[in-house]
């Protein structure tokens, strides 16, 4: 019975697996690569690189700035393509993958916030191999779990210039509970036992992984992004995370969860940000 039931949560749990949309082509202003990466797990990972046109290109700098960019449970790469463009034309490289269990990427038993971390290493070990990008000037950019594996990258292995984490939660326990509560599944009984059997399944346990308990680790600057609408993530959490945060702008937009909508026609804050992270060193 206990088999089945575990069983039966990771089905629950498990992530939709969907095509991209739209489908992954080189924009006007970058050069697109497909390559794959191989993870510690044995997971193996599709990414695409898009470089910047050579004359959006510093002249004498031996590769372009990366932002390696994180969707969310569910989702797949092209869930943060429109991005690509504007990073583009400001002169950086963007690097999108699949996470394990989502778009192109391998099959695995489960997901979770710390493989979509292990995830996020795997692809910037993998950096140093790409020609035409700087791997030792890289950013992060994360949305909703995405968001929050940036985060805990960054406070558990660091090397990175910045991080945007957009519509990031809190807390897991706490979107677990409201995954119960979706599912009309009783908090005291079997709740709290789904809760320690997810934790035990993942091997860590929500305190130690929530981005709330992370934040104050993080020493590059953050850039926490949220839509006032949403309802998926309460804003608050995002208040929450600036509150602990070192060194973080909070900014709240418009819009709702997915803030692909609210983003676009506002892209310039988030691009100027990771711009002067990563070109820093250039005006020097």
């Amino acid at each position: 019975m206990r088999g089945l039931g575990h069983r039966l949560l990771l089905r629950g749990l498990r992530p939709a697996r969907v095509a991209h949309a739209p489908p992954l082509s080189a924009p006007a202003a970058a050069r697109l690569r497909t390559f794959e990466v191989v993870g510690a797990r044995g997971q193996r990972l599709a990414a695409w690189l898009a470089l910047p046109e050579p004359a959006c290109t510093a002249s004498g700098a031996e590769g372009a700035p990366v932002v390696v960019a994180v969707h969310g449970w569910g989702a797949n790469a092209s869930a943060l393509w429109p991005l690509v463009e504007p990073l583009n034309r400001a002169g950086l490289a963007v690097l999108l993958f699949d996470a394990a269990n989502h778009g192109r990427s391998s099959a695995e038993d489960f997901s979770s916030l710390p493989r979509f971390a292990e995830d996020v290493a795997a692809v910037l070990c993998a950096l140093p191999a790409q020609p035409g990008v700087d791997a030792a000037r890289v950013a992060l950019v994360g949305h909703s779990v995405g968001g929050a594996a940036v985060l805990l990258h960054a406070a558990n292995r660091g090397g990175v210039r910045a991080v945007v984490s957009l519509a990031a939660f809190a807390h897991p326990r706490e979107v677990m509970l409201r995954w119960l509560h979706a599912h009309r599944i009783p908090r005291r009984w079997p709740g709290e036992a789904i809760l320690a059997h997810v934790q035990r399944t993942i091997g860590e346990r929500f305190d130690r992984i929530a981005p709330e308990a992370l934040i104050p680790k993080v020493d590059c600057p953050v850039l926490l992004v949220h839509g006032e609408h949403d309802t998926t993530v309460p804003v608050a959490d995002a208040q929450r995370l600036h509150a602990r945060a070192r060194r973080a702008e909070l900014w709240v937009l418009p819009g709702d969860h997915d803030l692909r909508a609210a983003l676009q026609p506002r892209a310039d804050r988030m691009v100027g940000f990771l711009h002067s992270a990563l070109r820093a060193d250039e005006r020097r």
